[in-house]
């Protein structure tokens, strides 16, 4: 079952719509939900290379102190705010019974703190990357690649559908990636309404049939269905599918092909990346 939710936050403007979809994941599992504040050190923040004197730095590093304290407090009191309005209750301790969130502060840049801290959560929870303010790719690509966790994408709107999760969409080709998302989100599959396996292509040359991974969920007690489709673009065909079909989550494989690739000469999942207006959760 789907326990911890890490939900790394820094002041962008992210946090309600983060904390909007993992409320949802918390309660359909009663999981409990960690805000991690990522508090940049001051050291950070000096100009790299550049002999300031011993006054400028100080002035420097009081400022950053004096900010990092205004974000802190303006995000714990918008914490407390909105897990009130999202029935969630405030507490170190997990709720067992129900959804629950606490706040914590780690030092460092936002990959960094997401790399410690994501290794023992059920799943990380991040924005989808802002290409016009050159937000977020780091804190994906930490999340994917250095916690080996399912990653939560969130879009930017802060309304989550009341259903969220009740309809999960399941990207299948036979790949590493895909099998690997298939094992790692089998809780989400559990607790899911309804999913559907979407499948399109010749998908990989040395994979397994979706008919094996219907087989497959059957022994976990999850019934699937097969939504087969044919589309030149796959990674803009999948959102597609999962919005036509109704669905409120999808779930692929991420980046098979090398990451710094895919980012410069595209691929499925940078598609997804680039255009979801949907959840979507990643695994590599």
């Amino acid at each position: 079952m789907l326990r911890k939710i890490l939900v790394p936050v820094r002041g962008d403007g992210m946090t309600e719509a983060l904390l909007g979809h993992a409320s949802a994941l918390a309660a359909r599992h009663a999981a409990h939900i960690v805000v991690v504040h990522c508090r940049v050190r001051t050291e950070d923040l000096m100009p790299y290379g550049v002999q300031l004197p011993a006054f400028a730095r100080d002035t420097l590093a009081e400022q950053a102190r004096e900010l990092a304290n205004q974000e802190e407090q303006g995000l714990r009191a918008q914490l407390r705010e909105l897990a009130g309005t999202l029935g969630l209750a405030v507490t170190d301790a997990p709720v067992s019974e129900a959804g629950s969130v606490s706040f914590v502060e780690e030092y460092g840049i936002m990959a960094d703190v997401i790399k410690r801290t994501g290794r023992l959560a059920d799943i990380v929870v991040v924005a989808k990357p802002d290409r016009d303010r050159n937000l977020g790719a780091n804190s994906l690509k930490s999340a994917l690649f250095r916690t080996g966790r399912p990653v939560l994408m969130c879009p930017p709107q802060h309304r989550v559908p009341a259903d969220f999760g009740s309809h999960v969409t399941v990207a299948w080709n036979g790949s590493l990636e895909a099998s690997r998302a298939v094992a790692m989100t089998l809780n989400l599959a559990q607790s899911a309404d309804k999913v559907t396996i979407l499948s399109g292509g010749k998908g990989d040359a040395e994979g397994v049939g979706v008919d094996a991974l219907v087989a497959y969920y059957a022994l976990h007690g999850i019934t699937a269905r097969t939504h087969l489709f044919e589309d030149r673009n796959p990674g803009e065909a999948l959102l597609k599918k999962t919005s036509e079909l109704g669905a409120t989550m999808l779930v692929m494989g991420a980046y098979g092909q090398n990451h710094e690739r895919e980012t410069f000469f595209g691929g499925n999942t940078q598609a997804v990346v680039d255009k979801a207006e949907i959840p979507v959760v990643l695994v590599h």
